[in-house]
């Protein structure tokens, strides 16, 4: 059997800057480390974690636990909620991606200027309701152009328009389109890291070449979500694991190629495992 592993499969810059600066603050074994929420959605990860003594809390329990070390995780978050850390008397860690800080800046930037500002990405995603918190009343999150639809916004003022760092490429553009098409008045910042990019478009590629596709990601992970739904409409034979326990050998026996591609923040003895397991078995 053919298998093609992607190469761009695994942790992305931000997602291990991020999970690198946990792990150095666990080994200074000074101070009790915490993240604020699980610093990147993957539980095996945050799993591990724990064991060396990583606690993910929540913001409201920070002011009633011991005093220690404090990760902001890559998602980042709200202005509102960074400086409650700040004054929490806990030491402050921010690890959020710098893409993801570069989107708070323009954000915030844009609507000190008055500006209308919409974001194209899941409104209920923490790095979308963080990066929504940089703004103000007139800073709003959609997914679709049904939403945007909705909001009813008035065509003589400009609108900023900018996109959750993990975003489906395709749909964005197909978002920014429709958008103009009605008559708004927009300026946009692509802001999907190119690291997704590349991503989504290598797995599109390799999904329309293979008898079979394997996603590997934990089940709450935005841009694996994507990918799976890129490879989806190249290949329908697309699984969709978080770990090697999950993979059904039955689903690839009876094909010749098989493709592997990762999300971004899957650890890279997860997606070994699966590709020398698959290379081994067919």
């Amino acid at each position: 059997m053919k298998v093609e592993l992607a190469k761009s499969a695994g942790f992305c810059f931000g997602v291990e800057k991020a999970v690198n600066t946990v792990y150095e603050e666990a080994k200074k074994n000074d101070d009790i480390v915490y993240t604020l929420g699980p610093i990147i959605h993957n539980e095996e990860v945050v799993k591990d974690m724990k064991k060396r003594g990583v606690e993910a809390v929540a913001i409201e329990d920070l002011h009633s636990m011991p005093k220690g070390t404090v990760i902001i995780r890559s998602h980042g978050v709200s202005k509102e909620i960074y400086n409650y850390v700040k004054e929490s008397g806990h030491r402050v860690v921010d690890a959020t991606c710098p893409f993801v800080k570069k989107i708070h800046a323009i954000v915030s930037v844009q609507s000190g200027k008055g500006k209308t500002v919409v974001i194209i990405g899941n409104p209920k995603h923490p790095e979308v309701e963080g990066i929504r918190g940089w703004g103000d009343q007139n800073t709003y999150a959609v997914e679709n152009i049904d939403e945007f639809i909705k909001l009813d916004l008035k065509k003589d003022k400009e609108i900023i328009i900018v996109a959750q760092t993990t975003f489906n490429h395709k749909k964005f553009q197909e978002i920014i389109d429709k958008i103009s098409l009605l008559g708004y008045d927009v300026r946009c910042f692509n802001t999907i890291c190119n690291a997704t990019q590349e991503r989504q478009a290598e797995a599109k590629n390799i999904a329309s070449n293979v008898d079979a596709m394997i996603v590997i990601g934990d089940k709450k992970s935005s841009n694996t979500s994507k990918l799976v739904e890129i490879c989806q409409e190249e290949c329908k034979n697309t699984v969709f694991i978080q770990t090697l326990e999950d993979l059904d050998y039955d689903a690839l026996l009876s094909v010749d190629s098989v493709g592997i591609t990762a999300g971004a923040s899957t650890p890279k003895h997860i997606i070994e495992e699966v590709q020398n397991i698959v290379r081994s078995k067919f």
